[in-house]
């Protein structure tokens, strides 16, 4: 038997969301329910609501950075219990039976479907996100918060922190390893936070030097401002990694010529635009390298909020009620938050 949620849509591109109620299944076998208590907001969020990336249906209840407790389980699951803390990232379903199916890569395999936005396994119906006040998922695709997280400021984790965990790991960020972030807002400084705790030497490069004290707060050992000129001549050659967080458009080519012989440089921020064309020099004059990389797995997910865990790392979060959300929207826009909104879900019942 369906159940009915709370939340709140987008009901069109140019639509403030408002408040919406919509149904949400039983639990199946193989089913865990959550009650949502906090929801991160993601710039992802507003450039879907508002179909900046085309493809958006409506209504649409945005929300990937799910943090809440467990209500029910199905007959067949074995892994949560009523009342564990529990997280739900960017998707919720995948093909699980397709030849090219790997669980190590599952975000990039055919198949994926988005928390919002997207259409369950039967193809029709619309799933919807995490402001709102429940939701319902396949048990292998449910995340266990650990316990000495609070859920508000864990629930960034799920998204913000999956992406710059990724590249993290996967381009062996650690001691010995000169790591830049570049780009001090929501997902930048969960880098600098994660990095730090890989063991690498980390350097963050801001437009500008307004964020400084925050970035040597949360672990950096440098801290430099793009706006000015010196920056690149001083730091020619120094890095093993950039991680690009920016979602603007800037000329990467000035950045990638802070790599070392062999270096990367990952972009994790969508530019709102075009780029400036690369430079083959660039990258053939040292052997660089130019990547993207997109969240991570369940698998990797799980392995990041454990570490997260044990290292006790959270978002730093601004609290708001969900009434607050279109204003929210315009200020991550502008970049006036320090350094994610997150959702308190019982602001619905008001």
């Amino acid at each position: 038997m369906t159940t009915i949620a709370k939340g709140y849509a987008a009901l069109g591109p140019t639509s403030a969301l408002q408040p919406f109620t919509f149904e949400r299944r039983a639990p199946r076998e193989d089913d865990v329910a959550i009650s949502i208590k906090y929801c991160g907001v993601c710039h992802s969020d507003i450039h879907q609501a508002r179909d900046e990336w085309g493809g958006a249906a409506f209504p649409m209840v945005p929300g990937h950075e799910i943090a809440g407790v467990v209500t029910a389980v199905g007959a067949n699951v074995s892994k949560f219990k009523v009342g564990d803390h529990v997280g739900v990232g960017c998707f919720v379903d995948s093909c699980t039976t397709c030849k090219t199916r790997n669980v190590d890569l599952e975000q990039y395999m055919p198949g994926l479907i988005q928390t919002y936005n997207g259409l369950e396994a039967d193809g029709k119906t619309a799933t919807q996100g995490g402001y709102s006040d429940s939701i319902v998922v396949k048990e292998g695709y449910v995340l266990s918060i650990p316990d000495n997280l609070p859920l508000d400021a864990a629930a960034p984790l799920l998204c913000a922190g999956i992406t710059l965990y990724s590249p993290l790991n996967h381009w062996k960020a650690g001691p010995g390893k000169q790591v830049a972030i570049l780009g001090m807002g929501g997902l930048g400084h969960m880098g600098v936070k994660i990095a730090h705790a890989m063991g690498a030497e980390v350097t963050v490069l801001s437009q500008t030097l307004s964020k400084r004290e925050d970035g040597l707060r949360l672990g950096a050992d440098h801290y430099y401002a793009t706006n000015d000129a010196e920056t690149f001549s001083k730091l020619a050659g120094t890095f093993d990694l950039i991680i690009c967080t920016v979602g603007a458009s800037i000329d990467w080519n000035q950045y990638i010529n802070l790599l070392k012989v062999d270096g990367s440089m990952v972009i994790v921020g969508i530019p709102d635009g075009a780029v400036p064309p690369i430079s083959a020099f660039g990258l053939v004059g040292a052997r660089r390298s130019l990547s993207g990389s997109m969240i991570g797995s369940i698998k990797e997910t799980q392995e990041m909020l454990d570490f997260c865990g044990e290292h006790n790392i959270v978002s730093d979060i601004e609290i708001i009620r969900i009434q607050d959300i279109n204003e929210a929207f315009e200020r991550v826009v502008k970049s006036d938050v320090r350094y994610r909104f997150v959702i308190d879900m019982a602001s619905l019942a008001e």
